[in-house]
């Protein structure tokens, strides 16, 4: 594919000559009217709307096909690089110059600039259009009924009609709700209302095991209308619908295509920590949309905002069971990581592990660093083979936590990666070195709220082995225990 371009009547051509010029360098460009007599391709409509694509990410379609549609008005390109004060990739919004480099372009034959930032997600250059669909959009379905038939606690009943009122009023607001608390089942009726009035509808969240965990529950809620799931490696890329359910890296391919945006984790790493997703997440929502945060551990920005009156929340401080939420013990192990290097296992961290082997009672053992994972396995199998590692890059890691799910195994070690998003029914949960500080408030809030989900198993033991406590443990046993006392006083668990 030859990408460089000149303008004739201020209409982008391909062109081959020496005056051509990638389409970043090129002042701006006139897109032709829409023409009602073009028969264009439907299946360029239907993968196309709603997104912002590459042509690599188009290969189904010819360059030829593509541009006959600009010159019919029914796609505009858009540059990706934009070189002003400062460099900006138009894709992910990323201007740290340092993420920028350039290489001899086999496609425009000349020095190409290009966004190290996204390139996970295809590499965006000087001389790559970003391409939107500008014709007619597709036709809106019959919205499908809810087919959830559960209940509603008073305190989730309470958030999904601010939910509704906010999907209404296309507003933003914060739905702060302890783990546990049911926050999936309060998103239903919000949801249920957007679809009922045409609208389209993006969940999105930081981590792909949250997706798998939340796509069954809602095409089950949803039975009449395809849940879309994209992650990496899904089945469903290129796939419409409605309702998707995403990563919030998969936003950077979206342009002005949700009328309601709902980011639930919103404080979980890597969205936290990555203004390109923020950016992706706000590129994603039509101008007038409706925007809502969820999270059990908002971020000090997002309190400041609700403080400030700038953002509307409501909060649920009991989990939908009307338990208590299971508070934190804090256990001294000593130098831990000398004992590992010792191959040895601290005396407290060994004997809670027996007994959880003693009563046949899973529970997940978090370790601050990948590199633990597997000695901490090693020296739990001595004790028992019902035992599994893992962490972000284990390729067998999905295959590992559906077969902790079956009970194939009493313990599974892993990093922060399962922090949230994975539901047991009956499990305990440790934390090794707790003092480390990859374990914030948030973390060891999200770690702690494992414990405890299910009606039938409301109780259970948190354990924060330690090497000394820090202020985040403090804090975060704090911010547990402070729900547990709003909930008793508005009468919402049981005493």
């Amino acid at each position: 594919m030859f990408l460089r371009f000149i303008l004739h009547d201020n209409q982008l051509v391909p062109n081959a000559s020496r005056e051509a010029k990638a389409i970043s360098q090129l002042p701006e460009w006139y897109t032709p009217s829409v023409n009602p007599a073009f028969l264009f391709s439907s299946s360029l409509q239907q993968f196309l709307v709603g997104k912002q694509l590459l042509p690599d990410e188009l290969t189904s379609f010819s360059f030829s096909t593509l541009h006959e549609h600009y010159e019919q008005g029914y796609i505009r390109y858009h540059k990706s690089i934009i070189k002003k004060d400062v460099m900006t990739c138009m894709r992910c919004g990323n201007q740290q110059q340092h993420l920028f480099a350039s290489f001899h372009c086999g496609r425009c034959y000349s020095t190409c600039t290009y966004c190290r930032a996204c390139i996970g997600m295809g590499r965006v250059s000087e001389c790559t259009p970003l391409i939107t669909w500008k014709g007619p959009l597709l036709r809106k379905v019959s919205s499908p009924a809810l087919t959830w038939k559960g209940k509603l606690s008073p305190a989730q009943q309470t958030a999904s009609s601010q939910m509704v009122e906010a999907v209404n009023s296309n507003q933003e607001l914060l739905v702060w709700a302890v783990c546990g608390a049911g926050k999936t089942e309060v998103l239903f009726e919000g949801i249920s209302k957007a679809l009922g009035l045409g609208k389209s509808v993006c969940v999105a969240t930081p981590r792909t095991d949250v997706v798998l965990e939340l796509h069954p529950r809602l095409q089950q809620a949803f039975q009449g209308l395809e849940v879309v799931a994209l992650y990496g490696g899904s089945a469903d890329k290129g796939k419409h619908s409605s309702l998707i359910l995403a990563t919030t890296h998969q936003l950077l391919r979206y342009h002005e295509a949700f009328d309601v945006m709902i980011i639930d984790e919103v404080d979980a790493f890597p969205y936290s920590a990555e203004p390109m997703l923020q950016y992706a997440s706000n590129k994603a929502r039509k101008a007038e949309s409706t925007l809502i945060y969820l999270t059990a551990t908002p971020s000090e920005n997002l309190k400041q905002q609700v403080k400030e009156n700038k953002l509307a929340a409501v909060k649920i401080p009991a989990r939908y069971h009307r338990y208590p939420i299971p508070i934190p013990r804090f256990v001294w192990c000593g130098n831990w990581q000398k004992r590992l290097v010792k191959k040895k296992l601290p005396f407290s961290i060994s004997s809670w592990i027996k007994q959880r082997v003693c009563d046949d009672k899973q529970c997940f053992v978090f370790v601050p660093k990948v590199k633990w994972v597997q000695p901490v396995v090693e020296l739990i199998q001595q004790l028992t083979p019902s035992v599994a590692g893992v962490h972000a890059e284990d390729k067998e890691r999905k295959e590992k936590v559906k077969a902790f799910r079956e009970r194939q195994y009493t313990i599974l070690v892993t990093t922060t990666i399962l922090e949230r998003g994975v539901t047991v029914p009956n499990i305990d949960v440790a934390v090794v070195g707790a003092e480390n500080e990859i374990f914030t408030e948030s973390a060891l809030v999200q770690i702690s709220g494992r414990v405890g989900r299910s009606a039938n198993f409301p109780t259970g033991d948190v354990v924060f082995f330690h090497y000394g406590q820090t202020v985040e443990m403090k804090k975060a046993k704090k911010h547990m225990v402070d729900m547990n006392d709003m909930a008793k006083n508005q009468g919402l668990i049981q005493i």
